[in-house]
């Protein structure tokens, strides 16, 4: 099949890359001609493992074809992707779809015989409408159906999420666009991938209900973790004890400082915006976008804590940067708003992260960033870990412990063991494993 993809982001060119894989001519377009012409070369601007090669491959293989002329792009398309960004609104948090909207104005403008039209960017619940009244308005006579096909893509293992999925969403009311929907999916048959035909409205609805449901777990195990803390309870015991029961499962249980990226944090608000505009109170996703913000500053205080109190002029050394290992987004991570409180309370920032670095600079200001965790480490009053990239995970801790001013780690995504870091004389802390206030309380009265 012939494909069009319109925006060349994460969802964009991760999608376009496989659907190419799966033997399909795919032209994605994008009025960034650099970024086009970057993409034509084989380069990509974004950190996704084995993104490169498997774009490079296609390239090569005559399938994949990048473009800054939508006319071109959807001349022969028999589907058509909407991948745009919508991002949050200034101001409201409600999603801003005027990227969808020009996209779908520009379609309606260039097309002219059957198109499916196919949204794949996150978008509130009656977006598909929306855009059948636009691609109508500027083109009475062009015949096409609209579907919603919501990306479940994880940062880090994205591609293995498109080829391998749990599911395959499709809303359409269309039977000739479900049977051009299979077509495009019928590589995944060989899997037994289910594909689930729903309404548009309930396609649109499950990608929020689904990162909500994500983001309410990581939520939950956070707040458990803090309770664990004045209890002497382990929260890694908690998260496998409930994780076995298979009406739970283990993924998401990991206690950390909060979730960021591109999608939880924004789709959160907007879907609480768009329950509310329909008189309806999401309590319990309202509550989690709460607690993930309060989550925030409390890992950063703590931080603090840690540090006897005060990092007024001390050197704070800082591992992971993105919000997530595997990736280079930085987007909403909880390591921006740490350093920019720990910053405010005057410490100095040294900081390591294997991909986020360059990202990162553009929404920093005074940070020493260095080209591994040891250089980052030097001199420091304290090493603290906030993503947790492999890397991270087997540190020589003699050299750890020579190499920092003071033997204070602060272990925000429990990647060591706590006995063994005692063994080596640091004042550690983890999160939900130990009596973090009685810690704290004996390291102000060593101090």
């Amino acid at each position: 099949m012939r494909v069009a993809i319109i925006g060349t982001g994460y969802v964009g060119l991760v999608s376009g890359t496989c659907f190419a894989e799966f033997g399909h001519t795919v032209t994605c377009v994008d009025n960034d001609l650099t970024k086009i012409k970057s993409l034509q070369n084989g380069v990509v601007p974004i950190f996704e493992s084995g993104l490169e090669d498997l774009l490079n491959s296609n390239i090569s293989h005559g399938r994949l074809f990048f473009t800054d002329d939508i006319s071109k792009a959807i001349e022969d398309a028999e589907v058509v992707f909407l991948a745009v960004g919508t991002p949050s609104r200034r101001g409201d948090g409600h999603a801003d779809l005027s990227y969808v909207y020009v996209a779908a104005e520009e379609i309606a403008k260039v097309a002219k015989d059957y198109k499916v039209i196919v949204t794949k960017s996150t978008v509130p619940v009656g977006t598909g409408k929306k855009i059948a009244e636009i691609i109508n308005t500027a083109n009475p006579g062009l015949d096409f159906d609209i579907v919603s096909n919501p990306e479940f893509l994880r940062e880090g293992s994205a591609i293995n999420d498109f080829m391998r999925p749990d599911r395959v969403i499709v809303g359409t009311e269309s039977e000739r666009a479900k049977e051009i929907m299979r077509e495009l999916y019928r590589p995944l048959y060989l899997n037994e991938t289910p594909i689930l035909f729903t309404s548009i409205e309930s396609a649109e609805i499950t990608k929020y209900a689904a990162n909500a449901f994500l983001a309410t777990k990581i939520a939950f195990i956070n707040e458990f973790a803090n309770l664990c803390e004045v209890c002497d309870a382990d929260i890694q015991d908690v998260a496998r004890g409930i994780g076995l029961d298979g009406r739970i499962s283990k993924k998401f249980l990991n206690a950390g400082p909060g979730y960021g990226g591109s999608c939880f944090p924004k789709d959160t608000r907007a879907i609480i915006k768009t329950a509310q505009d329909l008189g309806q109170n999401l309590t319990i996703v309202e509550t989690v976008a709460k607690s993930n913000e309060i989550r925030k500053s409390a890992m950063a205080n703590r931080i603090i804590e840690a540090c006897g109190g005060s990092v007024k002029n001390k050197t704070i050394a800082i591992l992971g940067v993105t919000f997530k290992p595997n990736t280079d987004d930085v987007r909403e991570s909880p390591s921006i708003d740490i350093i920019k409180t720990l910053q405010e309370a005057g410490a100095k920032i040294q900081a390591y992260d294997p991909e986020g670095m360059k990202e990162a600079d553009k929404l920093l200001d005074n940070i020493q960033w260095f080209d591994d965790a040891y250089m980052a480490i030097t001199d420091c009053n304290a090493m603290v870990i906030i993503t947790e990239w492999n890397e991270f995970r087997a540190l020589d801790l003699e050299h750890v412990k020579k190499a920092l001013k003071e033997p204070v780690v602060i272990d925000l995504r429990n990647v060591y063991n706590p006995e063994q870091m005692k063994k080596y004389g640091f004042n550690y802390f983890s999160i939900g494993r130990e009596n973090i206030l009685n810690n704290i309380k004996v390291l102000k009265a060593a101090i």
